[in-house]
């Protein structure tokens, strides 16, 4: 599974775009739950679509609810690709 990278600068001033709380990179545990997921083909994003590609990390939110997915090093900041992982953080 690939590492994501993401520069600390740009993670410094990326927040929730529906809150505004704060992010923070996912453990390399939580990113492997959700990816098991993926290939079970039971993980669903905010908008109720299907994820297919597993990830290669992702930016949780400060309550522990929504992780915003990284694709190839960049972050997909859009509230309806939040992916709901309560309880599971």
């Amino acid at each position: 599974m690939p590492k994501a990278n993401i520069d600390q600068e740009l993670l410094a001033i990326l927040c929730c775009p529906e809150t505004k709380q704060d992010v923070a990179i996912a453990t390399d545990t939580l990113i492997g739950t959700l990816n098991a997921r993926v290939q079970q083909g039971i993980l669903k994003n905010k908008a109720g679509q299907s994820v297919k590609e597993p990830l290669d990390g992702g930016l949780l939110r400060a309550d522990k609810k929504i992780l915003y997915p990284i694709r190839e090093d960049i972050p997909v900041m859009l509230i309806e690709e939040g992916i709901p992982v309560d309880g599971l953080a």
